[in-house]
This record gives structure tokens, sequence and C-alpha cells, in this order.
């Protein structure tokens, strides 16, 4: 089953005027339902405008956009989407309880149905003894995984997120990493994934979207291969290395042979 499916998709900003910004161009993609995808490219080539197209936040210039079957608007008044950004986004006026009710509320569901599907996320992301707590208590890994939480608790079938853990120190970032992978797993969930890093995208995804500069278009998509139980070892075997290298290479937009030329990567 396709969650997410974009044919020739484009985006114009100010198309009237002097300012006028082509951010995307004939963008083609199918995401299948339960897929971790990630989307990486160079700053300001449209990954995040893309994934705003795909959450209804953006409305297209042109082209078709489908989101489990129907229009991304339908599927936002649906509620068929979890988002998650680099900011957590709590609101510090909320405990954590009530700040995962939230979607909950705007669903309509009663206060006893709202704890108990809060406290079932709260134990899924490891935090079950933070209810009561106020976001600004909370570290910067915990608050990212209340906001995941947040995401997941109307039962989404599709999660965007857009660099949720640009903001974290590498050993929380490697931990959140491992943490929503389980997450994932558990629920089934269809992951659309923005990301500048490298080894986050490889690590994460079955499939990484490497997009141009601007005006964005997806130039190569690189199957990961790395199947579904990731770990510690996972990110010091060859075939990681070897997707994190095809990764960078597509980036530049080098051939193998060029590659092997240069004989060097970034640092």
């Amino acid at each position: 089953m396709t969650a997410v499916e974009i044919r020739s998709l484009s985006k114009i900003f100010n198309a009237d005027g002097a300012n006028r910004v082509e951010a995307l161009v004939d963008v083609n993609l199918d995401v299948a339902a339960g897929e971790f995808i990630s989307l990486i490219g160079p700053s300001g080539c449209g990954k995040s405008t893309l994934l705003r197209l795909v959450g209804d936040l953006l409305t297209p210039t042109s082209g078709e956009l489908t989101v489990n079957g129907k229009s991304a608007h339908q599927a936002r008044m649906d509620q068929d989407y979890g988002m998650a950004f680099q900011q957590a986004g709590l609101f510090e006026w909320r405990n954590v309880q009530k700040n995962i009710e939230l979607p909950l509320e705007l669903k309509g569901w009663d206060k006893s149905k709202r704890a108990a599907r809060a406290q079932e996320m709260l134990e899924l992301v490891k935090l079950p003894e933070f209810a009561r707590h106020m976001p600004w208590q909370l570290s910067g890994g915990m608050q990212q995984r209340i906001a995941i939480a947040r995401a997941l608790a109307a039962h989404p079938r599709l999660l965007l997120m857009d660099e949720p853990f640009g903001a974290l120190d590498e050993m929380t970032r490697e931990h959140m990493q491992d943490e929503l992978l389980r997450i994932c797993a558990e629920t089934a969930t269809t992951v659309v994934f923005v990301t500048h890093s490298i080894p986050e995208a490889v690590y994460l995804s079955d499939r990484v979207v490497v997009m141009s500069p601007r005006p964005g278009r997806i130039t190569k998509i690189v199957e990961t291969g790395l199947g579904k139980v990731r770990n510690e070892e996972t990110r010091r075997s060859d075939t990681f290395h070897h997707r994190v290298i095809d990764v960078r290479e597509a980036l530049r937009g080098l051939h193998d042979d060029d590659a092997r030329l240069i004989g060097r990567e970034d640092r």
C-alpha cells in the first residue's frame, strides 16, 4: 500500500512578484506504508518545503499529492498526520501528560480515555514517571521524546519529522535515533524525515532521497539495505559505511570514478 504518492510536484513562492522563488520542480516520489524515508540535500533545496506540502501546511503550485489515497488536505482533516520539528514545541503551562493529551482533546476524546492513552504513550517512550513534570524540568532529549509521544498519540498513519534531533548532542542524538526506530517498529508508522546528517539519514531509513540545490529535484534514491534491526553494530558495518559514501557522492554529484580520483571525504 502506498502512504504518500507525489507526481510532478512543483512549488513556487511569490510566483508573480519580483522576489519569485522556485523551490521545487517536478518532484516524483512514492512512500510505501510503514516505510522510513529521509530527505537530504543542501540548505535551501526544498526538503522542508516538500515535507510541509505533504503535511498540507503549504499548497503546491502544480502537480498531484495524495496521502493514504486522499488529498493532503483531507488527510490533515482526518488527522492522519503526526508532526515533530527541531524544537519540541511543548506548551510550558501544561504538564507532560497534558501536552500528550492535546491532540486527543482536539479530537474530542473524553478525559479518562485521554489519560489512558497518554500513559500508554509515556510507557512507549520510556518516561512514565514524568507525567506530572513540566516541560522545563526535562532535558532536550526527553522533551523530544514527549513531542514524539504527542505526535503519535492519536494513532496517525504518517509521521512527518523536520530535523527533530538537530539541536541535540551526538550521544543523545544517537540514543534518540534508536528510540525512534523502536517506536516506529512498535507502531508500524510511516515516516518522512528531514535531516542534514548523512549518517543519520542512512541509519534511520529504508531509503534516502537525495535532493538537488534549488530548485529542488530528486536526483537519486539510495536504498540502505540495513535490515529492520539496527544497533551500534549497524553503525560499524561495511554496509552502513558504503551507504554513507553513496549518499555523500550523490550529494556531490560525483560518479564512482570521480570519487576515487579525489580520494578524500568531507570531515
